[in-house]
């Protein structure tokens, strides 16, 4: 059975879900004390667990909300919502939302009402459990299932994935939320339902991201990477070569994409749409057609043939750098071009509406030049992992593609920010084959590939030469450190425990 068409595991173990070395013992731990919580808030049990990994994109950044293929994978760290469905007695029905983490994140009561809005001015970490419980609801009406009277829960959330960190935390407690739901209702759906389902209505919170994190999330399997094709989501293993691992560290600069949206990830999203529009008029295609445009991949065939009269590679650069003027385009000039207000053309949108209030000048060059390029990379990448050479061939190979992307997400799309450009140095003077940005970028996490054997001497190596600093100025402690860095091996995806 194909990985879409399976349903949402159900175990019974953690051993099924953590193996059966440390990560199973810290795990056992882990799910006693959220037990024992749980009680103690309630006065009850769980009556299951949902968990859902964050994951880290190994190449392919920028590009799933433009319709092309990313390779990420999962990784050990995630986000457990503990779940019991509330009686008459409890009360009026209702979502009771609590953090193990509660000096840092408040508890929440939301009404049990799965149409509801999601406060988006309000940037609390609960309105992401809010997207899952609202996605559960949508989907099945979008099934044509009739939904019956509101339903009470007390919920219990606790989370390894380092937040701001370019590594999902988000999609995990959106995942790991609907799938709770889901399995407190008594559905089940399928892998593909939840990771299309959950990537639309994370979009609540106000963020206009591709459906990456989510897929992997759900998606994912112990010891390999995902190659995620999008519309319909498919999810391909990608068996990476054992002599290599790859290791994260955290920049210790965090980026909230839902707090930064319009003037950074949203923002680029914005560009990308009237990088595709633009290309699209100077490529000839009817005014109309113009209008309709999505994404760069809606106008890639328009680039490959203009780039085949040309007598050169078949590559949708080529169309870019013919076209698009490296200069930044004003709203006038892209509005003259394609005849139509931008506020026109995103007047269905609230979210990208607000990027047209607080930017001006929109980068399409580059930021097409990176999206077409970094597609091809994520297909090289695979196709280096596919080949028949050996396992430290691939591995340079490979190094080369991450170092190749890093660049382009540095200098052609612009989110990187000081602090990764002064990591992925030091990775890269210390042993990594390659190093990048990972995630949506502006702070988070650069992930390097290592060769397995090296990895302790690697991770010694960051500690000294950028960790060290930190710990000394009191902003991290040392103790904390394996938490800022650490080596993976890809892991398993999101999954239901009735323990």
């Amino acid at each position: 059975m194909a990985d879409a068409e399976e349903h949402v595991p159900v175990f019974k173990s953690l051993k099924d879900v953590y193996g059966n070395k440390e990560t199973l013992w810290e795990a056992q731990l882990r799910y006693q004390k959220l037990k024992t919580r749980f009680f103690e808030l309630y006065g009850h049990i769980p009556e299951l667990y949902a968990r859902a990994p964050g994951r880290v994109n190994l190449i392919g950044e920028h590009i799933d909300y433009e319709g092309y293929s990313v390779l990420p994978m999962a990784i050990i760290h995630d986000t457990i919502v503990a779940i019991r469905r509330q009686e008459p007695e409890d009360g009026p029905p209702s979502l009771r939302v609590v953090n193990t983490d509660a000096a840092k994140f408040s508890g929440f009561v939301f009404p049990a009402d799965p149409f509801q809005e999601v406060d988006r001015a309000s940037h609390h970490w609960a309105n992401y459990f809010l997207c899952g419980y609202k996605g559960v609801f949508e989907h099945l009406l979008a099934k044509g299932v009739e939904i019956g009277a509101p339903v009470g829960y007390d919920i219990l959330v606790d989370g390894t994935v380092p937040i701001g960190a370019g590594v999902s935390s988000s999609a995990a407690i959106v995942c790991a939320s609907a799938i709770a739901i889901m399995a407190a209702q008594g559905l089940s759906f399928t892998k593909q339902e939840v990771a299309e389902f959950a990537c639309v209505c994370e979009r609540h919170i106000g963020t206009q991201a591709g459906g990456m994190d989510q897929a992997i999330s759900i998606m994912a399997k112990r010891g390999v990477a995902k190659l995620i094709d999008f519309n319909p989501i498919r999810a391909t293993d990608v068996a990476l070569p054992r002599k290599g691992a790859f290791v994260i560290a955290n920049s210790l600069t965090v980026s909230t994409k839902a707090v930064t949206a319009a003037s950074k990830y949203n923002y680029r999203v914005v560009e990308c749409r009237l990088a595709a529009m633009v290309l699209a008029a100077a490529l000839g295609m009817p005014l109309p057609e113009v209008r309709s445009v999505q994404t760069l991949s809606d106008v890639e065939g328009l680039c490959v043939g203009f780039a085949a009269t040309r007598g050169g590679a078949a590559a949708p650069v080529v169309a870019v750098e013919a076209t698009l003027h490296e200069e930044p385009y004003g709203a006038a000039e892209i509005e003259s071009i394609i005849q139509q207000r931008l506020t026109d053309v995103f007047a269905a949108s609230p979210s990208f509406l607000e990027v047209l209030e607080v930017n001006r000048k929109f980068h399409l060059f580059k930021r097409a030049r990176h999206v077409y390029t970094e597609a091809q990379r994520v297909l090289q990448f695979r196709d280096v992992v596919e080949s028949a050479d050996r396992d430290d061939l691939k591995l340079l190979q490979l190094g080369a593609l991450m170092s190749q992307s890093h660049v382009s997400c540095s200098r052609m799309f612009e989110c990187s920010c000081p602090e990764l450009e002064e990591l992925v140095k030091v990775c890269n003077a210390n042993g990594a084959l390659g190093a990048r940005l990972t995630g949506a970028g502006w702070g988070g996490c650069v992930v390097s590939l290592v060769e397995e054997r090296s990895v302790p001497g690697f991770i010694e190596a960051l500690k000294k030469n950028f960790y060290q600093s930190r710990i000394d100025s009191g902003r991290i402690r040392e103790e904390d450190l394996r938490t800022y860095v650490f080596a993976s091996k890809p892991s398993g995806g999101a999954a239901i425990l009735n323990l």
